[in-house]
């Protein structure tokens, strides 16, 4: 009951589109933003997200979120996360819920059930959901005890230990249970507000099921709860969600896409690389034609290091494990390195990173200044355990070869060496073929998984962040996501379909040098710790072959193809005269074929196609008369009548000018 004379206001003021306000009390985001629900389908409050029917207060910041935002498509996708569960348990009344976040492009919800999902199952759960969708059902959200959350979640275990780890759980799991107030929300139908489902979430939600316009159930999988292969395995649904049908039909359009253009099928089909399994997942080997490839790669990067003053060096595929403890890779990196091994009493293990060995060769003697900045490369093979569930083709491996180099630097020459190391590192990726970039600046946050003090991490990312502006390409912010011994900056480039990948990085190191007390003689004859950058231009070789193969769906341009040329003789006559010409073509380094078969000459330009080699010479009786073939390109073009001159001079050209056909 109030004090006498105390007055309570009706209205109250906040700040809306960066002008204020009067509401009255009571007043909720949606009014306040006047939301249909369908366009705008939350709000950001005072910068946090929240629900339309959040009531706003005195001196609220409010902004509104539309659907078809980042925010409004993750709270949509984690709305249709929801949707399926009541389905899921619909159906299945004996399945128990895992968590159900949002991800790129989609959502997904584990659950355990006693029999793993088939495709008929997805066609049911997909139906049923669509039915929730029309039903227009409304998301209700309340605050809940942590008993009163264990009562209501009683039977379902995986919330239960949620529950348990409140505010110390992973991001995906804090969807959940967030760090402090538990919420639950409630699913209740449109006509009657009968409840009809609910789960523990944190929010925000659309408010209604309607606002969810376009979805598509994709497939199913295993998954370890929470990610550890000690728990128990679940059944995972993933799904996509988007705000119109048109988008949704484009993204399945580009998944179409990416299919055909994924490696480990084209790899395949062109002999280029397979997983035996033999040897253990996630280590690949390369068949010629890959092993082709794989050597014009790194002949093209000896040349542009030579050039650039790199100096070689090569380093042992296994250690002492103390190195790995000097340098900080065992208590910070540990579970993503092998096994130890003990060896005439002493513990072994095979390297994750490269960069230990190569302070080694700097502290192996006495450094001036004058030699800084000393530029170290090396093709060096490195082996890092992959969980079994990430391991994917050669894009995601467990033996892997980085064009790995570490620079050493006085702070003076540092920010310099940046600059021209990040123009370096986009003048090779565009020379591969890549030309749309941004970066990514991954810096430290107050976990305790870095080393070394604050000050030297703020030296470090400022001089990588005056680089990166100075570059004129997009910056985007990536907290928390440092090595553990620097921060770092990642080249992220699109491919041809549009999608993102990371390549390039480069890392600015103040530690190591410090662990492993590396220095060097300044001019005026004092001991310096030097900086040390960190530089993997193609990550690992195999890494970015697989990216290569889905950028050019296999049709590689001719300096990176196996097979540059393929001769063609319309007969048996003309084997004699195409193996002269692909005589003169092999002495300009150029790499042919011909094909000597017994098919005939269409089913020939059939396999040359299938192959992806960039040029066919065909040759007869004409051809043979005037000294010329005719020329044929990829794409079913064809000239006849080019003299072999003209033709080895075109071939020999897009070669060196690295030009696609």
């Amino acid at each position: 009951m109030l004090s006498k004379g105390v007055t309570v206001s009706a209205e109250l003021r906040i700040t809306l589109a960066g002008a204020e306000r009067v509401v009255a009390a009571g007043t909720t985001a949606g009014d306040a933003l006047e939301a249909d629900g369908r366009t705008v389908i939350a709000a950001r409050v005072n910068g946090e997200l929240r629900d339309l029917a959040h009531v706003v207060r005195e001196g609220d910041v409010v902004e509104a979120v539309e659907i078809g935002s980042a925010d409004g498509r993750a709270i949509m996708r984690h709305s249709a996360a929801h949707v399926m569960a009541q389905a899921v348990q619909e159906l299945f009344p004996d399945a128990r819920l895992g968590i159900g976040p949002p991800v790129e492009n989609g959502f997904y919800y584990d659950f355990d059930v006693h029999q793993a999902f088939q495709p008929d199952d997805l066609k049911r759960i997909e139906k049923r959901m669509r039915e929730i969708v029309k039903e227009g059902q409304t998301f209700s959200r309340r605050e809940v005890s942590d008993d009163e959350a264990r009562l209501e979640l009683a039977a379902e275990p995986y919330k239960l230990e949620l529950i348990g780890l409140k505010g110390g759980a992973s991001d995906e799991e804090n969807v959940e249970v967030g760090g402090g107030q538990l919420t639950i929300y409630d699913n209740h139908d449109a006509k009657d507000g009968k409840l009809r489902w609910f789960d523990l979430c944190r929010g925000p939600h659309v408010p209604t099921t309607r606002a969810i316009p376009a979805f598509k159930l994709m497939r199913t999988g295993g998954a370890y709860w929470r990610g550890s292969e000690k728990n128990p395995q679940l059944q995972r649904i993933y799904g996509t969600a988007w705000e119109s049908r048109e988008q949704q039909d484009s993204y399945l359009e580009l998944l179409a896409e990416a299919e055909k253009r994924d490696h480990r099928k084209l790899g395949s089909e062109l002999d280029l690389f397979s997983f035996p399994p033999e040897l253990g997942s996630g280590l690949p080997v390369f068949h010629p034609k890959g092993g082709i490839i794989r050597k014009e790669m790194e002949d093209y990067m000896r040349r542009r290091q030579s050039e650039a003053g790199y100096e070689f060096v090569n380093t042992p595929h296994l250690t002492k494990s103390s190195l790995f403890e000097l340098s900080g890779h065992l208590p910070y990196y540990g579970e993503d390195m092998f096994p130890a091994f003990e060896l005439d009493g002493t513990e072994y293990r095979v390297k994750p990173m490269n960069c230990p060995m190569h302070n080694l060769i700097f502290r192996a003697r006495g450094r001036s200044y004058r030699e800084l900045p000393l530029r170290l490369c090396e093709f060096g093979s490195v082996y890092r355990y992959e969980k079994s569930g990430v391991v994917h083709g050669l894009t995601r491996v467990r033996g892997m070869t980085q064009d790995d180099s570490h620079i050493y630097t006085t702070k003076e020459q540092m920010g310099d060496e940046i600059k021209s190391l990040l123009t370096f590192v986009l003048s090779v990726l565009r020379d591969f073929g890549l030309e749309e970039f941004y970066l990514e600046l991954s810096t430290r946050d107050d976990s305790d998984k870095f080393i070394g003090e604050q000050a030297d991490w703020d030296e470090a990312t400022e001089a990588l962040r005056q680089a990166a502006e100075e570059s004129g390409l997009e910056l985007v912010a990536d907290p928390g996501g440092a090595a553990f011994y620097g921060p770092k900056i990642s080249v992220q480039a699109k491919d041809a379909i549009g999608r993102t990948w990371q390549l390039s990085t480069i890392q600015l190191d103040f530690n190591q040098p410090k662990r492993f007390g590396l220095e060097y003689q300044a001019a005026d004859g004092t001991r310096q710790t030097p900086a040390m950058i960190h530089r993997a231009l193609f990550g690992s070789i195999e890494r970015f072959m697989g990216v290569l193969v889905e950028h050019y769906a296999g049709a590689f341009p001719p300096w990176l193809a196996p097979v540059q040329v393929a001769g063609i003789p319309i007969a048996e006559a003309h084997v004699a005269y195409l193996q002269d010409v692909a005589k003169k073509l092999r002495e300009r380094g150029i790499r042919v074929e011909v094909d000597t078969a017994d098919d005939r000459m269409q089913k020939k330009i059939r396999n040359a196609q299938k192959a992806k080699v960039p040029f066919m010479l065909l040759a007869g009786d004409d051809d043979i008369a005037n000294g010329a073939v005719s020329f044929r390109y990829r794409n079913g073009e064809q000239k006849n009548g080019v003299s072999v001159e003209d033709a080895v001079a075109e071939i020999v050209s897009a070669v060196e000018r690295r030009v696609q056909v």
